[in-house]
């Protein structure tokens, strides 16, 4: 497994980086087939100190992007904070895995190489103006494996290759819960 560490607004020291790939590397008990974790960690300035220390993991298996984010006003306690809940998440998609009749660890669920979704840009932009272009690849699936996939992302939103329709489709949460499908048609 291959795990990297970024900092925003924080240096990052080599006893952080070590605790991080302790922590981290213990998910690969859990999840064997994990070919890359990212741990993004943050300090923001807010109005509470007790949230100012940010730790995000994105982890990727197989194609599966699972992530979690927590905040502490300790960046170490962040830190163990998101690897529980990373473990809690992996024990979820195992779980989803074995209730569709699919066996833990193999190659047989089809997965998607999906790269995560910008997040919005809250600068003041002139309206109309582009400010970042994110390109991913596309892999063919069915609606619900969608939605499997937005809820392990923790999205509103989910742009696909939808295979049963053969085009690309967005995926939305609705207010009431529920989702919508957005199937575009050239006119």
């Amino acid at each position: 497994m291959n795990i990297v560490v970024r900092g925003r607004n924080i240096n990052i020291t080599p006893r952080l980086e070590e605790y991080v790939d302790k922590k981290v590397g213990k998910l690969d008990r859990y999840l064997p087939t994990i070919d890359e974790a990212r741990m993004e960690l943050a300090v923001e300035e807010t109005r509470s100190a007790q949230h100012s220390q940010i730790a995000q993991l994105t982890v990727r298996s197989r194609g599966r992007i699972l992530r979690a984010e927590e905040r502490d006003q300790d960046i170490f306690a962040a830190i163990d904070a998101v690897s529980e809940k990373m473990q809690r998440q992996i024990s979820r998609y195992k779980d989803r895995l074995y209730e569709r009749g699919q066996q833990r660890g193999t190659e047989s669920v089809r997965t998607p190489e999906v790269e995560e979704l910008p997040e919005v840009e809250h600068e003041e932009e002139p309206l109309g103006t582009i400010v970042r272009t994110k390109k991913f690849p596309v892999t063919p699936m069915g609606a619900e494996e969608a939605i499997e996939q937005m809820e392990l992302l923790g999205h509103d939103f989910f742009v696909f290759f939808n295979s049963d329709v053969n085009g690309i489709n967005v995926l939305y949460r609705r207010k009431t819960g529920d989702y919508g499908l957005l199937q575009p048609e050239l006119a």
